[in-house]
């Protein structure tokens, strides 16, 4: 194969490397980038319909080298069964989110490094990501597909639609391949009841939608009033303002949690199998161990199959640094949690906004005994512009320039305590210290959630100021962004390998 590259002057990536049933498949490294390379042997021409590119053959067979297209992921994900996205069942396991699709690779290789025992989502974005980041479903999971056939991961993938809040955006994932789709019901969790009285409570459960929760308010009261509920060394009293509370709060988002399942279980209508993640932890207020009792209760009774679910954990889960809070009240709270998780599922309990929660590994890997989901994102977008710090720091002052200038705007939609005036002035930072900026606590939420500004602001003469400088910088320098990805996910993954 190697003297078949010679005359297309392609350098092989050795890792990538496959064969399966006699054909040959790799990526190379030429002036216009990464290519696929296939060579396929006398008789299985008929598998390159599903390829693009330039092909020659003799009597020995038929090579093909082609672009990273979307055509061509769809090829390897149709005959690299390892490619192809699935469940992951209850294994523990970690979503390594890529806002920028070039960060696979340092995924791949701080998987390796962290040791076995962890199942990857190497496509992981939201809907709210892709519109900032001006992505597509597709494009998400192409990218994903490229990086894993370059570090040559064959032990299987998953890939998270992540927080999905229509049947449209369902819809949109369930095309592009996703298995693991993960529904965010925040619009429909009334924080308020957790302030409420006993009247307002009242009121607010009787608005309920009672015909979508298959349900009545008689029945609710008759299963739950009044019970003790014991769940290993946790006991749960179901007294009638922490049943209305938690229906109060709760109710409408079980509603839409079953009619987003009915929709993708619909839309799948058998053809492959899908797993269901229920995120409410985008909310201002804790879940209380009986509310997720009472959610988890509710949704079986309604017929949702789920395999992990997000409560609000006490504390606050802030973007890109450490955990804020207590973390033996926070150890209180996940032994709750991961307990009623045991008893009625068993499901994972899965840890968003997960980047970067160095305390917060040890306590969860301990507390649910290996059934929990990390999923983290945003933090790659970092380890880029730490790559970008080393490689070309005038950019990188710009984009922190930009980055606060754009904060207050941005952060609306985030759960962030940075200020502006704590953050380090621009001028102040010399260009040894910049890099630096990733490790102050304003600074690096202020760049954490300004992507989407950054890598879609125009410039002044057309295009985009600062997307193509950045990604291509990156893609020029690969092995230093994956080296700094591996060596900053190896904290993350290694205190979940059991």
């Amino acid at each position: 194969m190697k003297s078949r590259l010679d005359e297309f002057q392609l350098e092989l990536l050795p890792r990538s490397r496959t064969a399966e049933a006699g054909v040959e498949w790799a990526l190379a490294r030429g002036e216009g980038g990464l290519q696929l390379v296939v060579v396929v042997p006398p008789g299985r021409a008929s598998l390159l319909e599903d390829l693009e590119g330039r092909t020659e053959g003799d009597t020995d067979g038929t090579l093909l080298v082609g672009p990273t297209s979307s055509r061509n992921a769809a090829g390897l994900r149709r005959h690299l069964d390892w490619l192809r996205p699935r469940p992951l069942g209850t294994a523990t396991s970690a979503g390594l989110g890529d806002r920028l699709g070039l960060a696979t690779p340092g995924h791949v290789r701080a998987m390796r490094a962290a040791g076995g025992g962890l199942r990857p989502i190497f496509a992981q974005q939201s809907i709210r990501e892709m519109s900032r980041t001006g992505r597509t479903p597709l494009e998400v999971m192409d990218d994903a597909t490229w990086g894993t056939l370059a570090e040559g991961w064959r032990d299987g993938v998953g890939a998270d639609a992540d927080h999905l809040k229509t049947p449209e955006d369902v819809d949109a994932c369930l095309a592009a391949g996703f298995s693991f789709f993960t529904v965010d019901p925040g619009d429909h969790v009334d924080s308020t009841a957790d302030g409420a009285g006993q009247k307002e409570l009242r009121s607010a459960v009787a608005a309920l939608p009672w015909t979508e929760l298959e349900d009545t308010e008689a029945d609710l009261r008759a299963r739950y009033l009044g019970r003790t509920v014991v769940v290993e060394d946790h006991t749960l009293e179901l007294d009638e303002a922490t049943v209305l509370r938690a229906a109060a709060k709760y109710g409408r988002a079980v509603a839409h949690v079953a009619r987003m399942d009915r929709h993708l279980r619909s839309a799948v209508a058998g053809s492959r199998e899908v797993e269901l993640e229920v995120s409410v932890d985008e909310t201002e207020t804790p879940t209380t161990p009986a509310e997720h009792y009472w959610v988890a209760s509710e949704l079986r009774r309604l017929g949702v199959e789920w395999v992990s679910l997000a409560p609000r954990f006490v504390g606050r889960f802030e973007k890109g640094v450490d955990y804020i809070g207590d973390l033996d009240d926070l150890e209180a709270d996940l032994a709750a949690h991961a307990a009623i998780a045991r008893q009625l599922g068993p499901y994972k309990l899965s840890l968003h906004s997960g980047s970067d929660k160095f305390s917060v590994y040890p306590i969860a890997a301990r507390q649910t005994r290996g059934l929990v989901h990390l999923k983290t994102a945003g933090t790659s977008y970092l380890e880029a512009l730490r790559t970008v710090a080393g490689l070309d720091a005038g950019l990188f002052r710009e984009i922190y320039v930009f980055a606060r200038e754009r904060y207050e705007t941005d952060r609306a939609s985030y759960h962030v305590s940075a200020r502006l005036e704590r953050a380090p002035r621009p001028d102040q930072v010399p260009e040894s210290g910049l890099a630096s900026l990733l490790e102050h606590f304003d600074a690096r939420e202020i760049l954490h959630v300004t992507f989407g500004s950054v890598l879609t602001e125009p410039a002044a003469g057309g295009g985009l100021r600062f997307r193509h400088r950045l990604l291509g910088l990156l893609a020029a320098h690969p092995e230093s962004y994956a080296q700094n990805l591996e060596t900053h996910f190896v904290r993350h993954l290694r205190p979940l390998v059991r």
